[in-house]
């Protein structure tokens, strides 16, 4: 995939607009994104030029963002860029840089957030088993079979995997 995969840094320009549409939620905003230098006559930070981006995040990052995201956030948008170009009989021509987000986050380097999981639908039918949780505790050295599992011998072994 030959896409172009940016990450860009700055305050949301514009409130987000969230819209239901029959392949998902969508949501759009802008981003201003501004370089800043060190004037060295003036020995003061100096604003350079603002780059706007219309952002758009698909099904549940749109959903995330609708409900995390407002005007003057500072935020990181990485995604894929699309500039886009048009020209209208009777009108001037035009240019629009787009960003098709993957991730969106507010930038943790110029204040706080705080972070909530967002509760995902069974993908499950009613009544169909629970799956199992995984067991995450590693057995002791040399009793592991090919596919990591601990291997059990006997039952004081079954005891010291069960306690480990």
């Amino acid at each position: 995939m030959n896409e172009t995969m940016i990450c860009a840094v700055g305050n949301v320009a514009t409130q987000p607009v969230y819209r239901e549409l029959a392949t998902g939620a969508s949501v759009r905003f802008r981003l201003a994104a501004t370089a800043r230098y060190l004037d060295r006559e003036k020995r003061e930070w100096t604003d350079g030029h603002t780059n706007f981006f219309t952002v758009w995040a698909n099904r549940q990052l749109a959903t995330n963002v609708s409900g995390s995201i407002n005007v003057g956030d500072p935020v990181v948008v990485q995604g894929r860029l699309k500039i886009r170009s048009e020209v209208r009989e009777g009108q001037p021509s035009w240019t629009s840089a787009d960003i098709d987000a993957v991730a969106i986050g507010h930038d943790l380097a110029r204040g706080t957030s705080a972070f909530r999981r967002t509760q995902r639908a069974e993908t499950a039918g009613p009544g169909a088993p629970a799956r199992p949780e995984p067991s995450w505790e590693t057995s002791p050295a040399g009793t592991e079979d090919e596919r990591g599992e601990a291997v059990v011998e006997n039952e004081d072994q079954r005891e010291a995997v069960a306690v480990t």
